[in-house]
């Protein structure tokens, strides 16, 4: 049960819960970004861990810090010590975007990694600005969008990416990962008190090393292999790759722009995600937020952007507040400044950490369903269909890329052929945020017969299908003809039946406090 204190504190036993859980988070999100700056471009540890990841670390320290100030600024102003901080970090899609769609190739066309690290700290300054612009039209966004086309469409990406993945990767281990799970679920679904008042999430990632270590699964040739990259960098500002890749830049917006309307969506919706939660943060101060913290992050030599990161209801619900914030941004820099990162990884398993994410994703899912009107219940598993697509999109990329192939080579009648419906997936799961959202506000909208509302979203997909925005891998001028036509349609059928019932029906709008379930884990 949540605690209810009159007024916030720096810190409180709850947050052992949400440090654990999001700065493990952050843990793994640094290191996949090492992994690819050390291994897929084979760039030096000077540049990798002197230089890009003290960057990187800063701006997500900084992200923290705020939201964990803002936080506490909150429960001072409302008089209780319930709220909990939003989580922020690095967007796990686009660092894996810049890397193979920008820098890779870049560097390997040039064999300059001078170049291609500007063009990237670029692209992620591009990514910067537009969020920023979009803090200013998120708070109208809001007022706009059903709760069930927000929430949805982070349901969608919960369901796959945050959960589904580290799933895969937990029943591969199964003897460890499953084990870490079960105490996830007893110490923060059943609300069990662990032996000594232990955090679950602690727990969690203790036993999940010991078993680690005593079955053999870990390595101790890798840990002393990791000691090799030990390198400490201090960040400092960079502006001669940022002053090298924007004159380069602009063949990569066709990449940045959408991706960034993506990045200031999902920080609009986690905003949105927070409020249903019991958490009401000013949406244009906390997007503002997170796209400073990109810019900062490439003006020292960071080209990972980042956002505001699902999971808020996740770290309420096992009675985090504002300290597991600050916290986890303070040991990320700290670890990231003194080089300790790949260290610390291989101590702990990959796969006694990955269970918080399934629970995170469990949250984020059922949040969309309860807390939106249950008549929009429709609406939120239709948003989660492009995530789907997305998702499963990836896997067949992936798959076909270790054989050797790819889609096109193998051709979209074989995979048609064999029930892989792998056009379908490319036109659906492209910009899967922005059209999940606007499927289902079309769909919400709909069952509560507002035709007028259903039409605009509808004529918005249309536009955003036209241009390539979503539906479509480029952007262009009459890109996505399929699914522009198919908006268009949907807008007629809407106005039709606008006409036909003589005026637009008024259906109160009701927007229940999510339910989250009762853990235990109390912020005393």
């Amino acid at each position: 049960m949540e605690s209810q204190e009159s007024r916030p504190r720096l810190w409180v036993s709850g947050d052992w819960n949400g440090f654990f859980g999001l700065f493990t988070n952050h843990l793994t999100n640094v290191l996949v970004t090492v992994s690819l700056l050390a291994g897929v471009l084979a760039w030096p540890n000077d540049l990798v861990f002197g230089t890009i990841v003290p960057g990187l670390v800063l701006s997500i320290a900084i992200g923290n810090f705020y939201y964990a100030y803002q936080g506490w600024r909150l429960g001072q102003r409302e008089g209780r010590g319930t709220v909990t901080a939003v989580p922020y970090g690095v967007s796990v899609p686009h660092y894996f975007l810049v890397v193979f769609a920008v820098m890779l190739p870049l560097y390997l066309s040039t064999n300059d990694p001078l170049l291609a690290w500007g063009v990237g700290v670029a692209w992620s300054f591009v990514h910067g600005i537009i969020a920023i612009i979009g803090a200013f039209i998120g708070p109208t966004m809001r007022r706009l969008t059903p709760r069930a086309a927000m929430l949805g469409t982070l349901a969608g990406v919960a369901i796959t990416f945050i959960a589904m993945s580290p799933a895969f990767q937990v029943w591969e281990v199964a003897w460890i990962g499953m084990v870490s799970l079960g105490i996830i679920l007893v110490g923060w679904l059943a609300g069990v008190q662990l032996p000594g008042n232990i955090p679950a999430g602690l727990a969690a990632i203790l036993v999940g090393t010991i078993l680690g270590w005593v079955t053999g699964f870990m390595r101790l040739d890798a840990l002393q292999a990791s000691l090799a990259t030990f390198a400490v960098g201090i960040p400092l500002p960079r502006l001669q790759p940022l002053l090298i890749g924007l004159p380069r830049i602009v063949p990569y917006l066709v990449t940045a722009v959408p991706l960034a309307i993506y990045l200031f969506l999902e920080s609009l919706n986690n905003v949105e995600s927070a409020e249903a939660a019991g958490d009401s943060y000013s949406t244009r101060e906390t997007m503002l937020v997170a796209g400073i913290g990109t810019l900062i992050g490439s003006l020292f030599g960071s080209p990972f952007p980042t956002l505001v990161y699902i999971g808020h209801p996740g770290w309420k619900s096992v009675g985090a507040r504002v300290g597991y914030s600050w916290a986890s941004g303070l040991v990320i820099l700290l670890l990231g400044v003194l080089g300790l990162l790949p260290i610390l990884l291989n101590i702990i398993p990959l796969v006694a950490i990955l269970p918080l994410l399934i629970y995170i994703g469990l949250l984020i899912t059922s949040q969309a369903f309860t807390a939106s009107p249950a008549r929009h219940a429709p609406a939120v598993a239709l948003a989660l269909i492009p995530w789907i697509a997305n998702f499963v999109q990836n896997q067949v990329d992936s798959a076909l890329g270790a054989a050797g192939t790819n889609a096109a080579d193998v051709t979209a009648g074989t995979l048609r052929g064999a029930g892989v419906y792998y056009t379908g997936m490319v036109v659906l799961g492209s910009g899967p945020i922005l059209v999940g959202m606007i499927l289902a506000a079309i769909a919400a909208f709909i069952i509560d017969k507002n035709w007028r509302a259903a039409i605009g979203y509808a004529l918005f997909g249309a536009a955003c299908s036209f241009f390539g925005i979503i539906h479509a891998t480029e952007l262009g001028i009459g890109v996505a003809w399929g699914a522009t036509i198919g908006y268009l349609a949907v807008a007629l059928i809407a106005l039709f039946m606008m006409l036909y019932r003589g005026e637009t029906a008024q259906v109160p709008e009701s927007q229940p406090v999510a339910t989250q379930p009762e853990t235990g884990a109390s912020g005393k």
